[in-house]
């Protein structure tokens, strides 16, 4: 019989070796998403650290792992370029401090009242954005900024690339260092104890410093010099309507990435289930100290959960030690961060972002429901036309309408027994909404205009204000053209 203590013990263990793996993985995707974003590399540490130790220590999800997340990145590197870095802390600080009013509220469950085609295509959209803009990245080369310019400036990308020898060298190491993660992936079990983006970017870096090749690395300034808190002045900025917007951007899609996570995560592992709310929280409270910091963002990370869980995670003390070992590796070894080439960052972040596209979903979610695909492809679409929020508020108003059109079906029923003589009998079944209103006000105006009709209205679940008054319009102009004593008959 196996004693609690060795139980605990053999828990420890294990959690120790997961946090160990957890830190690997988490180190390139921290330091790639703040380079990406605008902002100094250790800002990226900084987020996961306070997602190990702050947000790990709180109740919500136990086995979940915070940090800087990919799909964040293109609304931190917009809003960075709109307001000024300055500004990054108020954003995220009010971001945390509205996670938690919602969490207090007890809305953290609604969250997942969001369509999955919605959440799918805000995904892919994020991964399409995400691509564009490091291809440039990959390169050393600057985006033009929003997803339509970073496309139309594709073919001088290339051409410029193919007439710089620093360029093609640094798109070799970026192309190199996705090569290697996919690969990684399909070697034998026990290689899979190394993380493959860690591999990735130790290759790139190895090769890059073995033969001075010349191309960027990446800044660095000192973990204590990366710290900008917000000053007073930039509250300032609360009162444009463009930054509020963009507060309310980041709270819902970092609050929805989070507990979709949750979700997720919660079908990987048989223990304690999530809290939503008290997970909400905790997320609020990561991100008010990140903004009081101001350092980035923070989301739940599907990658790092997951690789936390399947490292063997039994608690939560292997999420708040892999934010122990990123704090020792910023305190310690800062150096090294400025040896790695940003062109390897740049790959490790389009093979993110290419895990955000829905490609093995698409075909059997178009075969089965075509509506949800096409509400993803739209949403997707809109975001990199638009920008991240206008583009989920278009999915979300286009999955309401989907929804409202499926559910408001109705049938029509003709009855002319008698035909030539005696009423024709109308009955009309289901959801009588303004959506269906045409099709309804077709087949009655179809109806012969000088025979009396009874209509029968018994069936209908719902008759919305829109038909109700339309129906007696008709009613009303059909009475009016037949000679018949016997006129229209409304009965319900």
């Amino acid at each position: 019989m196996t004693s609690p203590f060795s139980s605990l013990r053999s828990a420890l263990r294990t959690d120790f070796t997961s946090s160990l793996v957890v830190f690997l993985v988490a180190l390139p995707l921290c330091v790639g998403v703040a380079v990406a974003s605008g902002v100094p590399a250790e800002l990226g540490l900084i987020t996961g650290i306070v997602g190990g130790l702050v947000t790990g220590l709180l109740p919500g999800s136990s086995l979940q792992v915070s940090g800087p997340a990919a799909g964040l990145t293109v609304l931190v590197l917009t809003a960075v370029q709109d307001y000024g870095l300055s500004a990054l802390g108020v954003i995220v600080l009010a971001s945390g401090l509205l996670q938690l009013a919602l969490g207090v509220l007890r809305l953290g469950r609604f969250f997942r009242a969001i369509s999955l085609s919605v959440v799918h295509g805000m995904l892919a959209g994020i991964g399409l954005v995400l691509i564009l803009g490091q291809i440039y990245a990959l390169a050393d080369r600057k985006a033009p900024g929003t997803g339509t310019a970073n496309i139309a400036g594709l073919p001088d990308l290339v051409v410029d690339v193919l007439f710089s020898d620093s360029a093609l060298t640094a798109v070799g190491i970026g192309a190199g260092t996705v090569a290697v993660m996919t690969l990684w992936k399909k070697l034998p079990g026990k290689t899979q104890l190394l993380p493959g983006p860690l591999v990735a970017v130790g290759a790139a870096t190895l090769a890059t410093a073995a033969f001075d090749l010349p191309i960027a690395r990446v800044e660095v300034s000192g973990l204590a010099e990366a710290i900008q808190p917000p000053a007073l002045g930039d509250f300032g900025q609360l009162a444009e309507v463009g930054l509020l917007t963009t507060i309310v951007a980041f709270t819902l899609i970092a609050s929805a990435e989070s507990l979709f996570s949750a979700a997720a995560v919660d079908r990987l592992h048989n223990g304690p289930k999530t809290d939503y709310d008290k997970e909400l929280m905790a997320q609020g409270a990561g991100n008010t100290l990140c903004g009081l910091l101001g350092a980035l963002p923070m989301t739940a990370v599907i990658v790092r959960s997951a690789a936390n869980v399947q490292a063997g995670a039994k608690t939560k003390v292997s999420r708040v030690l892999h934010g122990v070992w990123l704090l020792l590796f910023a305190a310690l070894l800062p150096g090294a961060l400025g040896m790695i080439p940003t062109a390897a960052l740049a790959g490790v972040l389009i093979h993110s972002g290419f895990k955000l596209l829905p490609v093995k979903e698409l075909g059997p979610l178009w075969r089965e429901h075509r509506g949800e695909a096409v509400v993803l492809v739209i949403t997707a679409g809109a975001i990199l036309v638009t920008n991240m929020f206008e583009g989920v508020l278009i999915g979300l108003l286009l999955a309401v309408v989907k929804t409202a059109w499926e559910t408001s079906h109705v049938h029509i029923d003709v009855d002319d027994a008698d035909s030539g003589s005696g009423p024709v009998r109308v009955r009309i079944r289901g959801h009588a909404t303004f959506l269906r209103l045409p099709r309804i006000l077709d087949a009655l105006e179809q109806l012969p205009a000088e025979r009396p009709i009874e209509l029968n209205l018994a069936g209908l679940r719902h008759l919305d204000h829109a038909c109700m008054s339309a129906l007696q319009h008709w009613a009303d102009q059909h009475n009016a053209h037949t000679v018949q004593p016997e006129r229209t008959r409304v009965s319900a």
